[in-house]
């Protein structure tokens, strides 16, 4: 293993707070009790900032494991994370509460910081396009959470690395119709930062992904897919980690269903609930391997849109 190298200095502006436990606003929605306390709750600020500090340098994978492991229990809370201020003014960053996205954003954050103050900074390279305004956050999976991440090298798509000849390509398309409909409107998005045109993204079916599951990485982001409707800006609803244990292949995620938090959910048994939807229809899984950024990203904003760092594994 390599020595922990110096953490990258950061700008005073992008310290953490002394506890990130701590809604940043107070209009932040309150969230529900959970039946156990999750992992940061009972450490002191000191204590997360050592974690977070610790075996820095250890493979991403790890890392992922280890800090999505802490929020196991914390209680399903809708968009708790927002700008501070304007449109959404939930708190930028907090560790008690989380909703599927917002859970492997923070995730993602901690597992590639090598210290607590690069969080921020980290944390709003992959939530925003580029600046830290909500119009610039990536909303949108296909449109822009996953296409700005890879650019930014921050994730990898390796769906077709684990299903070869079992991949399918499939699409989103977005037009002016569909940021006509009631959930599009909702998002409350000028019209100049409204996505329109054609998104293609590797798929596994449905019917397929158990055959490949037991050989995907732990760590590997998973993103369920449902069919393509007109009038819905994604066809993305749902993604967690996955975690190989006990011979057996689990989703790490936040449900909003029947557990109403983080929770270790045996593959099978989720990819047998989502089959049942027929209202809006489950078509199969994505998978996204993440990359560390260069040394010297985590310290600095977010890039300029369309630009591209190489990271590593």
């Amino acid at each position: 293993m390599k020595a922990p190298a110096a953490a990258p200095a950061v700008p005073p502006a992008r310290a953490v707070p002394a506890s990130l436990a701590v809604p940043a606003h107070p209009a932040a929605a309150p969230a529900a009790q959970p039946l156990r306390e999750n992992g940061w709750s009972a450490l002191t600020p000191e204590q997360r900032a050592a974690l977070i500090a610790d075996r820095a340098e250890s493979p991403l994978s790890e890392r992922l494991l280890g800090m999505s492991e802490k929020f196991l229990n914390t209680p399903y809370v809708l968009s708790p994370l927002g700008e501070g201020q304007g449109v959404d003014p939930d708190p930028t960053f907090r560790l008690d509460a989380v909703d599927c996205l917002t859970f492997v954003e923070e995730t993602l954050a901690l597992g590639m910081a090598h210290g607590e103050p690069e969080v921020p900074a980290l944390l709003e390279r992959i939530r925003y396009a580029s600046t830290p305004s909500y119009e610039d956050r990536n909303h949108l999976m296909e449109a822009q959470w996953l296409p700005n991440n890879i650019k930014k090298g921050l994730l990898v798509d390796v769906t077709r690395k684990y299903a070869k000849q079992d991949t399918v390509t499939v699409t989103k398309t977005l037009t002016a119709h569909t940021w006509q409909s009631k959930s599009s409107m909702a998002l409350q998005l000028p019209r100049e930062r409204q996505p329109v045109g054609t998104f293609t993204l590797d798929m596994i079916p449905l019917e397929k992904v158990l055959e490949h599951a037991r050989g995907v990485a732990s760590g590997t982001i998973l993103v369920v897919m449902r069919e393509d409707l007109p009038l819905k800006a994604t066809r993305i609803t749902h993604l967690g980690f996955v975690v190989q244990k006990k011979k057996r292949t689990y989703l790490r995620h936040a449900s909003k269903g029947g557990y109403n938090r983080v929770v270790d959910e045996d593959l099978e048994t989720f990819l047998a609930r989502n089959a049942r939807y027929d209202k809006w229809r489950v078509t199969g899984v994505s998978l996204f391997e993440a990359r560390r950024p260069p040394p010297t990203v985590a310290s600095q904003p977010a890039p300029a849109r369309g630009s591209a760092d190489v990271g590593a594994p």
